[in-house]
């Protein structure tokens, strides 16, 4: 029995001509969704090739006169971003989920029921999504398929693409490390030190994570934030 290759096939056809590289297929659909990885550690060799089943290398003058250069790093980042991977069905099945989940934490961060100005669980977006029979794309990146699909959702259940402003007052004494941390969780839009030494602050965060984000904040300033929500539809 033939051992399954570590590599899949990622490729891009420009003017005509196609380009492969070999790439893990691990990272490559993480490195094509954004994730922070080193490009080496997606490629599986240092070679673009025209075929690679049957080992024809691309010349430097075909790269050079398509992509303008013949470093494959830069070449594979365009391949890895606008170009297509090959995968089997059971990975294309796992990279498809994963997907999926993505695209419904993200609906569920982002978006509120404009009713109750409340958070949307996960589960009840999942299952108005199986009620469409909405479909996954792959190829196209989570966030802008998300936005594309609270559209749909909105046939059926009310939600709506929110944002949530925070105006807290923190302690003086926790005033520092709140200020730190939030910073980290969503958009620090004005903070103003009071004559107390206390600190106020505006942060600007989606909708739907509002409850987290209030706990964290409290978990900072050890429970004593005082914390007012706005959510802006």
């Amino acid at each position: 029995m033939s051992k399954k290759p570590g590599y899949v096939v990622a490729w891009i056809e420009v003017k005509g001509e196609r380009f492969e590289v070999l790439v893990k297929p691990e990272y490559a659909f993480r490195y094509r969704e954004g994730e922070k990885l080193d490009i080496d550690s997606v490629l599986w060799s240092d070679t673009v090739f025209k075929d690679s089943r049957k080992g024809l290398k691309a010349s430097p003058e075909s790269l050079k006169k398509v992509f303008g250069t013949d470093d494959i790093r830069v070449i594979a980042d365009r391949i890895l971003r606008e170009g297509k991977i090959q995968l089997t069905e059971e990975e294309r099945r796992k990279m498809l989920e994963a997907k999926r989940r993505k695209i419904v934490a993200y609906i569920s961060r982002n978006a509120i029921d404009p009713k109750t100005k409340l958070p949307i669980p996960e589960s009840r977006i999942e299952s108005a999504m199986e009620e469409l029979g909405v479909g996954i794309d792959l190829y196209k990146d989570a966030e802008s398929q998300a936005i594309e699909i609270v559209s749909k959702l909105a046939r059926i259940m009310p939600i709506k693409l929110a944002k949530a402003v925070i105006d807290a007052i923190i302690p003086s004494d926790v005033a520092s490390r709140v200020l730190s941390e939030a910073k980290k969780l969503g958009d620090v839009k004005r903070s103003e030190w009071l004559k107390d030494g206390s600190l106020k602050i505006e942060l600007e965060i989606p909708a739907g994570a509002q409850v987290d984000v209030i706990s964290k904040i409290q978990e900072f300033a050890r429970g004593k934030a005082i914390i007012n929500v706005k959510v802006v539809v």
